[in-house]
């Protein structure tokens, strides 16, 4: 029996240290040969055309956001209105903030923790240009629901996929049911490559457009031909001519060489927390004081939430604290309800209706990790300590 219970562990071995050590003896270590390849390896894992590796999960949503301003028809315009839920990470916010779209807050269902899809139906108006669909903590949104909503509009989806990689909807990778999606492979997450994330697309405009605000928004990056401006044969030029109000997020190429190995275990560590999840759940699917999060198709199990069940008479502080006291590391579920952070003062925003299940979740929920080694120990331990 186990006396403790990470929230997350390495995934790392010798190949990822022999990695680093390759772009050492390279001694080249900004973007490069490795990051070219992994952008090109993940393409193939999720079957989609284009990956562009940046520094961070949170980058993704940026310069996804930000492209859908600078395509030759602008998809977005400042004061737009966008659907988000009420909970997700706050950088799956603030880039829409920082581009001047108006957020419209939408309820969560406290099984799946993705969209209350009635809430989001009654939320979609003339006014709704995007809706941006996250995929909280491994699982996948019902988008053939989803996509019914919204076939007879010109409403698009940015898929903020950052806790879900390798997430299945009926056989199709998450990430790729949007204009874009966005990845992480933060420490904790399924893969991890130091700091890093992606924006995956099939739109080749788009795509260009990332590789320019990627870095600095000049046209080093982007190929002869392509759909952002007409590039010269000039190479001195073109060193420092700049397009578009870019950025400089681009990954070092160590993590590019990481996250090479790293997709090669990525099969592995999935399995893995899916056979985790296979205990969890049977161990608490009836449990009598905690709802679990409801896996619509194939989730990828970031972690497991629990939530204290209306006619449970336990407080949250107190099953915190016992889980504390027995090691097990946890956490709330992502934000909680995000509109009761005080950053909300800067926010153009509304409430749909209530956020009675958001609210809820604030308030009783809580996650414990999952990871790519066998939990059956600490899984069983977390079920004993909390009968």
């Amino acid at each position: 029996m186990t006396n403790s219970y990470p929230l997350a562990t390495s995934t790392w071995d010798e190949k990822e240290l022999q990695a680093i050590k390759s772009v050492i003896d390279r001694d080249v270590f900004t973007m490069g040969e490795s990051v070219a390849q992994f952008e090109k390896d993940f393409c193939k894992f999720l079957n989609t055309k284009y990956c562009v590796m940046v520094s961070s999960g949170s980058t993704a949503n940026l310069i996804a956001t930000a492209a859908l301003f600078y395509t030759k028809n602008p998809k977005l315009k400042r004061g737009d209105e966008v659907i988000v839920p009420a909970v997700s990470w706050s950088t799956t916010y603030y880039p829409l903030h920082q581009y001047g779209l108006k957020l419209k807050f939408v309820d969560i269902d406290l099984e799946t923790l993705n969209y209350d899809l009635e809430a989001l139906s009654s939320a979609i108006t003339d006014k709704t240009k995007m809706i941006m669909v996250v995929n909280l903590l491994g699982n996948p949104n019902d988008f053939d629901v989803i996509k019914e909503m919204i076939k007879d509009t010109d409403i698009f989806i940015l898929e903020d996929n950052c806790e879900s990689m390798g997430a299945e909807y009926k056989g199709k990778q998450a990430g790729t049911f949007g204009i874009m999606g966005t990845f992480s492979t933060f420490f904790s997450h399924h893969m991890a490559t130091m700091e890093g994330g992606f924006v995956t697309t099939d739109d080749e405009e788009l795509y260009h457009i990332l590789l320019s605000l990627r870095a600095h928004g000049w046209t080093r990056n982007l190929p002869k031909e392509n759909k952002v401006c007409t590039k010269s044969d000039d190479w001195f030029t073109e060193s420092f001519r700049f397009v578009l109000p870019g950025y400089n997020v681009r990954p070092v190429d160590m993590s590019g060489a990481i996250g090479i190995e790293q997709l090669k275990k990525l099969p592995s560590f999935l399995k893995q927390r899916r056979e985790n999840a296979k205990l969890f759940v049977e161990l608490f699917k009836n449990h009598p004081d905690f709802i679990i999060q409801k896996d619509i198709s194939n989730s990828s199990w970031f972690g497991f939430s629990l939530i204290i069940k209306p006619t449970s008479k336990l407080i949250r502080a107190d099953v915190v604290q016992k889980l504390m006291d027995a090691k097990i590391d946890c956490r709330p579920i992502v934000t909680g309800n995000f509109t009761r952070n005080d950053v909300m003062k800067y926010f153009d925003y509304e409430i749909h209706n209530e956020l009675k299940n958001a609210d809820y979740l604030h308030d009783n929920g809580l996650f414990v990790g999952n990871s790519q080694v066998d939990l059956g120990k600490e899984i069983t331990y977390l079920a004993d300590i909390l009968k």
